[in-house]
C-alpha cells in the first residue's frame, strides 16, 4: 500500500490567474503610465522545476501598450535524438508592442470566411480591457522554447547494437534437412 506522506502534493487550481489581471484604464492612473510587476511565481500550463523569476513592464503609450519581459525558467525537456531528458533554461529578453482598439464585431460565420490582412497579425485588446500577464509571459516563453530540443549538440541518439553474434554453422530448418541432403550428394 502506498504511504500518504510519499505521494507528489499536487498544487490547488488557483480562482484568479497568478500574477492577476491588470486593467489598461488603470494604467492612465499610474505616473508615466508605466507598471513594473515582479515575477517569482508558477505559471499555469508551463511546467518548470522552479519558479520563472524576472519582471514585466507595461508601459501605455496611448494607442499601443509597449510590454517588455525579462525572465528566466527551467524547463524539462526530451531530447529529440536519444529521447532522454534533460533539464534546459530559458532566458527570455522581449518586447511586443499591443495595439489599443475594439475588435471587429464578425458575425458567428463571417470567421471562417473571413480574408485575413496583415494587418490583423498583430495583438490588439480593447482599451477598456484587461491586459493579462500570465498568459503572456507563458506565450513568451513557450516561443523561447527550441524547435529541436537536444540534450547536447553532439548528442549520438539512440544507440543501437550492430553486432550480431553469428553461429558456426548455419541453422537449418529441420524441414528443409531432406534437401540439403540431398544438395551435399550433387557435384560441385
Amino acid at each position: 500500500m502506498n504511504d500518504p506522506s510519499k505521494l507528489p502534493v499536487a498544487k490547488p487550481p488557483s480562482a484568479k490567474p497568478p500574477l492577476g489581471l491588470v486593467p489598461v484604464l488603470q494604467l492612465l492612473q499610474i505616473p508615466e503610465k508605466c507598471l513594473t510587476i515582479l515575477v517569482k511565481d508558477h505559471l499555469p500550463g508551463l511546467e518548470t522545476l522552479m519558479p520563472v523569476q524576472g519582471e514585466i513592464q507595461l508601459h501605455h503609450k496611448g494607442t499601443f501598450l509597449e510590454v517588455s519581459a525579462q525572465a528566466t525558467a527551467i524547463v524539462t525537456l526530451g531530447c529529440d535524438r536519444c529521447l532522454n531528458q534533460y533539464n534546459h533554461r530559458i532566458a527570455l529578453d522581449t518586447t511586443e508592442i499591443i495595439w489599443l482598439e475594439e475588435a471587429e464585431d464578425l458575425g458567428p460565420g463571417d470567421a471562417l470566411e473571413r480574408e485575413i490582412e496583415f494587418e490583423d497579425l498583430v495583438e490588439r485588446i480593447s482599451p477598456r480591457g484587461s491586459f493579462d500577464p500570465a498568459q503572456w509571459l507563458y506565450e513568451q516563453l513557450c516561443l523561447a522554447i527550441p524547435p529541436q530540443q537536444l540534450c547536447d549538440l553532439d548528442c549520438d541518439g539512440i544507440l543501437v547494437e550492430t553486432e550480431v553474434a553469428q553461429p558456426s554453422e548455419p541453422a537449418i530448418d529441420h524441414r528443409w534437412a531432406a534437401l540439403a541432403q540431398l544438395k551435399q550428394q550433387l557435384p560441385s
